[in-house]
């Protein structure tokens, strides 16, 4: 039998009057309403205090009498049950009556005379009575939530903060403890900023902004906190969206180290292998960490092999002497690791050399790092037992291919290329590449141009897309298409492996039609949202792309704006009249346009004015360290504030980390993409 519903559920009423039978009549009277009443008769008010102590659960009380006064009958509910709704049942009524009872503490006062009022009272006044449990119970659990989160926050050892609306309103002694404060009175009540350092509020800004917008997913961002005697600390800040006294609020947490017995063995094998000075692995552990990544596929983008060499380090040491030497090459080794992203290798090369394996979208993003490691190491004053100095560094990048990568010549190249740096006078990037100096790159274009033409004719190519996430709030469905080929046994080629071969000899315009045929077919599939396919410089000045287009449009059936066509920064100013007479007739075909990798050059904004464009989207070598970099966040906001006046969506490429992200949410870009989001999924296209 199953339980019974509190409207189902028989309602514990007290009545007081002088005879049973008025108690049967209201008794009769109420279940013919549908009201499961269960009545209890009590005589007179001398026995209501009795009455009330062995019926906790009443939920009404009703007076029967004639022409009584009620004023006993309240006194005694008053004292025993203040809260209890006294409703008054009489013969007569009349407005005086009325008013007299309501001034002895009534809800009302009907009479059984009038019966239908009688029972939509009474129902009133229950349901009033439900809705004021439920409301009790609620303010209960809310202070007993409330309590066991203020419990929570003072004995938790992970680090706990309160912002709302940007002012720190509580922290827990974890916070006060990492920051060097001894009360929370010391910080709270002012504005969080405050706490961090001028270069992490960008992020620290954006996180909170999106997190109070309920568009923050959990990321941890890395900031530096601001002590309480002026030092800086390095926090991992986690962010969740919570209430404070019924108020939305955000809670900053940085999670206690939590460190287990299974975690010794590894923790005594990082001390064999790893630098005790700077944590970082010695260069046989690195070398092997290195040829291991080699082996293991690349989703995308590139590999860059670095060498980074202290300049003038004799000098150094002459200044600093042997010990103070010694921790500048772990200075240095700390502001080279809190550039890097958590994919990246770095470690010990030599006595002062550190070597690093990042993987980036381009050249361009891991030479924007190198010069921004360069920049950052020259304005550094790095001070040692009351000796400050001033270095610079060398750094050798060298690109590991994709397809079958060995470690000893990518590492000589790097090698080499910090030598030639140094020779010519250090303090600067020197990029070696194997292939622009091979001799045998024509050789090796005969054998790519084969592979390419048979690819082409087997149908060996496929395309994978990237999602566009919004920062809006709202899923566009827009997704960036890439091409991968094929070789012959099925294994996969990246982009960078045979586009550059393929532009040399004049192949780019073919995989760039066949890449345009599969999207339009993957956009007919897809129904909504929208495609962005780039366009090589090849095609731009084709002469015969939109005829073939509109052929396959028109095969394929498929609505145009389903898909955007790409084109650089560096194509459109390359070819401005032939870009600006292209985007013009795409989008009177209802294609969309883009303008990707903005930002490289001077005058994006004045190229947003002269080629008609849908989106703008900014290069991924400006999101590259960009917590750190004022003049990247500049840029940024910069084109964000050109094309917001032009109205035309932003689009910010490889963003590979949250911290990223937060500062571009206060930057007001539209949209993000990168491998941090989500890497290329496989594309399945329909037969056809």
């Amino acid at each position: 039998m199953s339980a019974k519903t509190p409207q189902e559920a028989a309602v514990p009423l007290l009545v007081v009057s002088p005879g049973s039978d008025t108690v049967e009549a209201i008794n009769g009277l109420l279940r013919r309403a549908g009201v499961a009443a269960h009545c209890t008769w009590v005589e007179g008010a001398a026995e209501l205090p009795t009455a009330l102590a062995g019926n906790p659960d009443t939920t009404l009380l009703l007076v029967a009498t004639t022409d009584d006064d009620i004023g006993p009958v309240a006194t005694a509910r008053d004292q025993a049950a203040p809260d209890l709704p006294l409703v008054v049942v009489r013969t007569r009524l009349d407005e005086n009556q009325l008013e007299a009872d309501l001034a002895r503490g009534a809800c009302d006062t009907v009479s059984l005379a009038r019966p239908a009022r009688l029972q939509a009272v009474i129902q009133r006044e229950l349901r009033a009575r439900r809705i004021q449990e439920a409301l009790d119970a609620t303010l209960r659990t809310a202070q007993d939530s409330r309590q066991q989160l203020d419990t929570v926050l003072r004995r938790s050892n992970d680090a706990i903060a309160q912002v709302q609306e940007g002012i720190l309103i509580d922290a827990n002694g974890s916070w006060l403890e990492i920051l060097g404060y001894e009360r929370a009175e010391q910080i709270a009540g002012q504005p969080v900023m405050d706490l961090f350092d001028p270069a992490s509020q960008p992020t620290l800004r954006g996180a909170l902004i999106a997190c109070q917008g309920g568009r923050w997913s959990g990321h941890g961002i890395n900031v530096d906190a601001i002590r309480a005697d002026g030092s800086r600390c390095p926090l991992e800040l986690n962010l969740a969206a919570g209430e404070h006294d019924g108020e939305p609020s955000v809670r900053l947490v940085v999670p206690a180290p939590r460190r287990e017995e299974r975690h010794l063995a590894d923790d005594l094998s990082a001390a064999v292998h790893r630098d005790p000075r700077t944590g970082l692995p010695y260069r046989q552990p690195l070398l092997e960490s290195i040829a291991a990544r080699f082996g293991a596929p690349l989703p995308g983008g590139r590999r860059f092999l670095l060498c980074i060499s202290p300049d003038h380090f004799t000098g150094i040491e002459h200044d600093l002497g042997v010990l103070g030497s010694d921790d500048f090459v772990r200075a240095l080794a700390q502001l080279v690791k809190s550039q890097l992203l958590p994919n990246d290798l770095l470690g010990h090369y030599s006595g002062t050399g550190l070597m690093a394996l990042l993987e980036r979208g381009t050249e361009r993003d891991a030479e924007a790092w190198a010069e921004r490691l360069i920049d950052r190491v020259s304005r550094e004053e790095l001070s040692f037992d009351g000796k400050s100095v001033r270095a610079t560094v060398t750094v050798g990048l060298a690109f590991v291919p994709n397809s079958t990568p060995r470690l000893d010549p990518v590492a000589q190249d790097a090698l080499d290329a910090v030598r030639r740096g140094r020779l010519a006078g250090g303090n600067q990037l020197f990029a070696y590449s194997r292939a622009e100096s091979d001799t045998r790159v024509q050789s090796h274009d005969v054998v790519w141009i084969k592979i390419i033409k048979a690819a082409l004719m087997e149908d060996r190519f496929r395309l994978v897309q990237q999602p566009i996430a919004s920062l809006q709030g709202h899923d566009a469905g827009m997704a960036d298409v890439l091409v991968r080929m094929l070789d012959p046994n099925g294994t996969e080629v990246l982009p960078s492996e045979f586009l550059p071969p393929a532009e040399r000899n004049d192949l780019l315009k073919n995989i760039d039609r066949w890449v345009l045929s599969a999207a339009l077919r993957q956009a007919a599939n897809r129904g909504t949202g929208c495609l962005f396919v780039r366009l090589s410089g090849d095609s731009v000045v084709d002469a015969t792309l939109l005829p073939w287009l509109d052929a396959q449009i028109q095969a394929i059936q498929v609505d145009p704006a389903t898909l955007c066509i790409q084109i650089t920064e560096e194509v459109a100013l390359r070819h401005l009249q032939e870009v600006r007479r292209l985007a013009t007739a795409l989008r009177e075909r209802r294609l969309r346009v883009a303008l990707e990798h903005l930002g490289v050059a001077e005058g994006a904004a004045s190229l947003l004015d002269q080629v008609p464009a849908d989106f703008a989207k900014i290069d991924g070598s400006l999101m590259q360290g960009l917590k750190e970099n004022r003049a990247a966040q500049d840029r940024i906001a910069e084109l964000a504030a050109a094309a917001q006046e032009r109205n035309i969506p932003t689009i910010a490429e490889r963003v590979e980390d949250a911290n990223t992200m937060a500062i571009l949410w206060q930057l007001g870009i539209h949209h993000v993409q990168g491998f941090f989001l989500q890497q290329p999924e496989d594309v399945v296209l329909a037969d056809g």
